[in-house]
């Protein structure tokens, strides 16, 4: 999952799950020297963005079923060679533009002008290369991006989707 990323990873955040507070996330995080933070009990507004992101991303194109355990290796794969780069690449998304008032209140305006994809969002950050992991350059990261039209990676997530819950749906419900 790491070597998916084109840039460094400075933070990580997580709820107060288990299947991230372990004594093995706890030795590879600080292995890498990232800065961990987790939640505070019973507070869901803390992981907005995590929720967010199930909620309109992967449980859009996943369902809402529970998916078993069993079927995670084939999830993965769908959403490590399809939907993230899709998402990343692809799919536009609306960046906010902060404005203060007189009053000092600061309020959000998500324009149509400032909607791009979250790659062109860090591509057009000051000093962007600065965030990349060594030996990464944008250049490479054009050809992934433009080596499909929007439309076709749509195409190409779509028919992946349909593959992966036919997959799923003809196995047997009990594990064997």
């Amino acid at each position: 999952m790491l070597d998916s990323f084109p840039f460094s990873i400075l933070g990580f955040h997580a709820d107060n799950g288990s299947q991230y507070i372990n004594h093995t996330v706890a030795e590879l995080l600080d292995k890498l020297r990232v800065k961990f933070t987790k939640s505070r009990l019973r507070r869901s507004n803390d992981n907005g963005l995590a929720e967010t992101k199930n909620g309109a991303i992967a449980r859009k194109h996943l369902g809402y079923s529970h998916i078993p355990q069993r079927f995670a290796h084939e999830v993965n794969a769908f959403c490590r060679d399809f939907l993230n780069p899709y998402v990343n690449s692809h799919r536009p998304c609306f960046f906010p533009d902060s404005v203060t008032d007189p009053k000092g209140k600061t309020r959000k305006r998500y324009r149509f002008e400032d909607m791009t994809t979250p790659y062109e969002k860090l591509k057009s950050l000051p000093q962007a290369s600065t965030f990349l992991k060594p030996g990464v350059t944008f250049e490479a990261l054009d050809q992934l991006a433009n080596a499909v039209s929007d439309s076709d990676a749509a195409h190409r997530l779509n028919e992946a989707r349909k593959t992966l819950i036919l997959s799923i749906n003809r196995r047997p419900k009990h594990a064997a």
